[in-house]
């Protein structure tokens, strides 16, 4: 199946919580959305490998994506290296997207997987390309992977400054965000369930409130932003928050 865009992260839960407005909004849209977990995402204190990806195809179920895989990669001991590289770059020489997101960010008070993640998507998206060397993919067909995304994460260590940065509107869509991650009831036990909502609630509010929007989920780019057509991409959108318009100049 050709993919969209797929987004790949270490964990089931990880998309989610990061990205689940933006995938359920794509997903409405008519785009084809594909994940990725690097990792089945155990062991952990209340989870089984069973449940956890119970779990994981219920929320994909949730926010409508078109395909779901899952890495042999070994969580709490992954690392960015040419096996991993080779593991995800052949998922995306298989389905194709136009892009690929992941994780971003360094967050020592959580776990060291996420930025080893970073390190793999960027490495895999660049092997996605290569020729000669098909036999490290599966005899899969080079593909150039056009755009890379990144999620920077909230708890990251560091503050990055990024080239460009855009919201997604998630607002209509935030009930099924929550429903995705709800669903993992290994993970996420009722006070810590809440504890993390309002949290994420928060931080989606923030974002989403620098562009007038009531939940947005950012996004970050490795370059400037790039359009051919400034005036038609900003015309379909209302502008950020700002003093009350004037009765005299009225918008067009």
């Amino acid at each position: 199946m050709q993919l969209d865009i797929v987004f790949a992260m270490p964990h089931p839960d990880d998309l989610e919580i990061t990205c689940g407005g933006t995938i359920a909004k794509l997903a409405r849209l008519g785009h084809k959305v594909g994940v990725v977990h690097l990792t089945n995402g155990e062991p952990t204190p209340l989870g089984t490998p069973e449940a956890r990806a119970a779990e994981a195809a219920e929320a994909a179920r949730i926010l409508g994506v078109a395909h779901v895989e899952t890495l042999p990669l070994t969580n709490r001991e992954l690392m960015d290296g040419p096996a991993a590289r080779y593991a995800l770059a052949t998922v995306l020489r298989r389905h194709r997207p136009r892009i690929v997101v992941g994780m971003a960010g360094r967050t020592p008070g959580a776990s060291p997987d996420h930025y080893q993640g970073q390190l793999i998507v960027e490495g895999a998206r660049f092997y996605s390309q290569l020729t000669k060397w098909d036999d490290r993919f599966d005899h899969t067909p080079p593909h150039r992977i056009d755009w890379l995304w990144y999620r920077p994460v909230h708890i990251a260590a560091d503050i990055a400054h990024w080239h460009a940065t855009f919201v997604v509107d998630i607002s209509d869509v935030y009930e099924q965000k929550v429903a995705a991650i709800s669903a993992y009831r290994s993970q996420f036990p009722p006070p810590r369930l809440e504890r993390l909502l309002n949290r994420i609630r928060a931080a989606d509010a923030v974002d989403g409130g620098h562009c007038g929007f009531a939940c947005g989920e950012l996004f970050a780019l490795p370059h400037p932003f790039p359009t051919r057509d400034p005036l038609g991409h900003f015309a379909s959108l209302d502008g950020p928050m700002g003093p009350p318009a004037l009765e005299s100049s009225p918008r067009r």
